[in-house]
């Protein structure tokens, strides 16, 4: 009996993480992958905090208006000057990369999310190949966004 309930807690504890993970990325995936009306165009860094970059926005789709400031969160990439395609998060000025580095950099907290479960899936539920494919998507989503936005 106390195996089956150390089981299904693990399961459970497991599922709660990869939930977290994907709910985590989703806030950014879904304005990379579901692009159809919203504003598309180009953000030009002018200003990189330790969190943050800033910089004017020039749209590039029917109806989407100039604005003098926009907001993206950083990654290893932003240098002053750099020009990144971008889309808009409705109602804000927060701007999201579009392309493979956006689409990969969306999905970074699921990769951790992975990496993480694969540790839960091997020690808690003793299910070695499970964690291995789990570590090893994981490890590709992150080493894929790494590459991504390093060019």
């Amino acid at each position: 009996m106390l195996s089956y309930t150390r089981r299904a807690a693990m399961t459970v504890v497991a599922l709660l993480i990869l939930i977290a993970g994907v709910r985590a990325s989703w806030a950014s995936a879904q304005h990379v992958m579901l692009t159809k009306g919203r504003e598309r165009g180009t953000m030009t860094v002018t200003r990189c905090t330790d969190d943050t970059c800033t910089g004017p926005y020039a749209p590039l789709s029917p109806g989407s208006q100039p604005r003098d400031r926009v907001v993206i969160d950083r990654s290893i990439a932003e240098k002053k000057g750099a020009r990144i395609p971008v889309v808009v998060k409705p109602g804000t000025a927060e701007v999201v990369r579009t392309g493979a580095a956006g689409f990969f950099h969306a999905w970074v907290p699921l990769g951790g999310a992975l990496l993480l479960a694969a540790v839960v899936i091997a020690g808690g539920l003793r299910r070695k190949r499970l964690a291995w494919i789990s570590a090893c998507v994981g490890g590709v989503l992150l080493t894929a966004a790494f590459v991504t936005l390093s060019f």
